[in-house]
């Protein structure tokens, strides 16, 4: 079940984010969120019947010097290049990568997710901000 200050949590990212639609499930529990505030907890484990979200926004492409694979957000939260405020970044524009290492955090409900790279490879490019809000499937860098 989720509490109050999770389901806060929840409406601040949607409202600072371009979703218009965020829906979230827990055991047995649905915290559905749709912009321009209606909010359902379903704790039948059945879920309402909600018309189709708006076609998300494509993400900008990458300059056309920048070749290679991206590494996506895999979950919508605040991106964070390193594991501390006063510690390096992860990686680095020309930092070499292999399949598994943490390339950055993502902080969604209060939890920190290691973000791994998904190959071996060289990043060509941070594409997010530290401490920023970022989207599912939002580029976070480029790899090649």
């Amino acid at each position: 079940m989720f509490n109050i200050d999770e389901i806060k949590e929840l409406i601040a990212l949607l409202e600072s984010s371009s979703l218009t639609v965020l829906e979230v499930k827990e055991d047995d529990t649905k915290v559905h969120l749709e912009k321009p505030g209606n909010i359902t907890v379903n704790n039948t484990g059945v879920a309402p019947v909600v018309a189709p979200a708006a076609a998300p926004v494509a993400p900008a492409a990458a300059p056309a010097a920048e070749t290679g694979k991206t590494i996506n957000a895999p979950i919508v939260g605040v991106f964070y290049a390193a594991p501390s405020p006063d510690a390096e970044p992860y990686v680095s524009v020309g930092k070499r990568v292999k399949k598994g290492d943490v390339v950055c955090i993502i902080e969604a409900m209060k939890c920190m997710n290691e973000i791994q790279a998904e190959e071996d490879g060289e990043i060509t490019a941070v594409l997010a901000n530290n401490s920023e809000l970022v989207e599912y499937g939002q580029p976070l860098f480029t790899i090649k």
